[in-house]
């Protein structure tokens, strides 16, 4: 009785390249770095992203303070298009998480000539006010903080922007900037 069970255990395919078309009833491939597959094919992201700003929030209920985190991510593909998310979690990763996947949806394109913007722009988001100027070849990012962030993930390699208000928010500086580069248009 031994020697059947060795014989049927030996006999058996053991990796999954052993199973052959009949054999494998609907057998898919795990994914070997998370365990499982959900059916969904696995596509290298292009996007790069950077988280701007992280915030311990709390909302006030009359039962009590409930403690969340909000997230601010930028995601660019450094050929034009850049897009910003912000979200809340529970936890950091999970406000992380969401805001990235917010980003990827939010994308505008961006006009780059040469490497930098076509005209001079300014936009005003609350408090925030940012004007953003074209620079020469080699010139670099002439920025700070958000919109060298931005312009950074954008793919913009020569620009200086100045922020005209006092405004030390991040998620206000970011939002001014993304109005401005909204606002850019190819010249004919």
């Amino acid at each position: 009785m031994v020697e059947e069970i060795k014989k049927t255990t030996t006999q058996s395919p053991t990796t999954p390249s052993q199973f052959s078309k009949k054999d494998n009833d609907g057998f898919k491939p795990v994914n070997k770095r998370f365990g499982f597959n959900r059916g969904k094919n696995t596509v290298r992201d292009e996007f790069e992203t950077k988280m701007l700003d992280l915030a311990r929030v709390t909302r006030v209920t009359g039962g009590g303070k409930r403690m969340s985190f909000r997230a601010v991510v930028i995601a660019g593909d450094k050929k034009g298009k850049i897009g910003i998310g912000i979200d809340k979690g529970k936890d950091v990763s999970q406000a992380i998480e969401k805001a990235t996947r917010r980003a990827k949806k939010n994308l505008i394109s961006v006009v780059i000539v040469d490497g930098t913007i076509p005209y001079e722009v300014s936009a005003k988001s609350g408090p925030a006010y940012i004007v953003l100027k074209p620079q020469k070849k080699g010139r670099g990012l002439v920025a700070g903080g958000a919109v060298r962030t931005i312009c950074d993930l954008a793919g913009i390699k020569n620009i200086s922007s100045k922020i005209l208000s006092g405004s030390k928010n991040k998620l206000n500086n970011a939002r001014a900037t993304m109005e401005a580069l909204r606002k850019l248009k190819a010249k004919a």
